[in-house]
């Protein structure tokens, strides 16, 4: 699949791993670029998703290189960035791997490989912004083939805001305690995020594993998205930022410290029903 916006240079590239061998025929291959592995990652990673993000001055030749590196295994599509007037250098494609790899960071959709964050190169201020620009339409570009690794989290649109009436959104709450604690989420086109400020329960306090959600607890607490203040108390946890989550079932099992049903748990707040009653009321059937 490729993926173009008039009047941009970009060029952007994609196809399974199944087909690289196709892929690196492709003119766009042999030129200077960034290139994005995506793959399965662990019950722990973000979204589900293990991610890679290189650069090179013949992205195919990478790409052959990947394709037998047991450390990147992982992978099954790869998306190629380049410019159709060939005008990107080394510096370039080095600047935009930096910067792609922060937002990846930042976005926290994805289980990041790579083994540094490099620092952007130095370049002259004209560069910059033409470089800047350049992201600013890939990532226009990226979601249109499925990849919203780099995506910022989901923010609950307000009243006040000119808003696209085509996106969906709807807000739910999760009961902690008899206290009527709640946690909050946002589902905004699909996508669902505990907002910032929700508590969650102190400690795990269900199986060992339960389907890989507790390691997720784990990693959060260590990434500084959950905040343990009472480790005691059902609501002695706090969501320090909008945290993403591959499913309401996995926000509600790191949010309750155990393994749970998120259709069930969640409550949409205006007609409150459940998750999975509000999902099918809003499913049109076929004509």
């Amino acid at each position: 699949m490729t993926a173009e916006i008039m009047n941009w240079t970009g060029h952007v590239l994609a196809g399974p791993r199944s087909g690289i061998a196709e892929l690196v025929k492709r003119p766009e291959a042999k030129r200077t670029g960034i290139y994005v592995l995506l793959g399965e990652g662990s019950p722990t990673s973000p979204g589900g998703i293990k991610s890679y993000i290189g650069e090179g001055d013949d992205i195919s030749r990478r790409l052959y290189e990947h394709t037998r590196s047991e450390d990147k295994e992982f992978w099954n599509r790869a998306i190629l960035l380049t410019s159709k007037d060939t005008n990107l250098t080394k510096a370039h494609a080095r600047y935009l791997e930096a910067r792609l790899i922060a937002l990846g960071h930042q976005a926290a959709r994805s289980e990041i490989v790579n083994g540094t964050a490099p620092t952007p190169p130095a370049l002259p201020e004209s560069d910059v912004s033409d470089m800047e620009y350049f992201i600013t339409q890939a990532l226009i570009a990226l979601p249109v083939l499925g990849i919203n690794i780099f995506r910022a989290p989901a923010t609950i649109p307000s009243p006040a805001e000119n808003v696209n009436v085509s996106v969906k959104t709807a807000e739910f709450k999760l009961k902690l305690s008899n206290t009527g604690t709640m946690a909050r989420a946002v589902e905004v086109d699909g996508e669902f995020t505990v907002r910032a400020g929700s508590p969650a329960r102190g400690s795990w306090v269900g199986t060992a594993n339960a389907a890989g959600y507790r390691p997720l607890r784990e990693d959060l607490e260590r990434e500084g998205a959950i905040t343990i203040r009472d480790a005691s108390a059902k609501d002695g946890a706090i969501f320090a930022r909008d945290q993403v989550f591959a499913s309401p079932s996995a926000a509600a099992a790191v949010i309750l410290g155990r393994a749970s049903n998120g259709r069930k748990e969640w409550i949409e707040t205006t007609s409150q029903r459940t998750y999975g009653d509000w999902q099918e009321r809003e499913l049109v059937a076929p004509l």
